[in-house]
C-alpha cells in the first residue's frame, strides 16, 4: 500500500480503535486462535499423539487407591 494513499477514518496505519481492540476484532482473534488450537489437536488425535488429560489420571489414581485402601480396612 503506499503510504501516501489516506488511511480510512483518518487513522495512521497499524493503530487500532479501542473499540476494535477491546470488542469484535479482538474477539475474533480470540475465536480463530481457538478454532485453530482445537483443529490442530483433532490432527494430533487422528495421528494417534493423543494424551489422557491430567485430571483424569489423576481421578484413576485416587480410585485405585481408595479401592486398595478399602480392601485393607474392611477385609484386613
Amino acid at each position: 500500500m503506499d503510504t501516501s494513499e489516506p488511511q480510512p477514518h483518518g487513522r495512521e496505519p497499524g493503530r487500532t480503535s479501542g473499540r476494535e481492540r477491546d470488542g469484535g476484532t479482538e474477539k475474533l482473534n480470540w475465536i480463530d486462535r481457538r478454532r485453530e488450537k482445537i483443529r490442530a489437536e483433532v490432527e494430533r488425535n487422528r495421528r494417534g499423539e493423543y494424551t489422557v488429560p491430567t485430571w483424569v489420571l489423576a481421578l484413576a489414581l485416587a480410585l485405585i487407591v481408595g479401592v486398595w485402601l478399602g480392601l485393607i480396612f474392611f477385609l484386613g
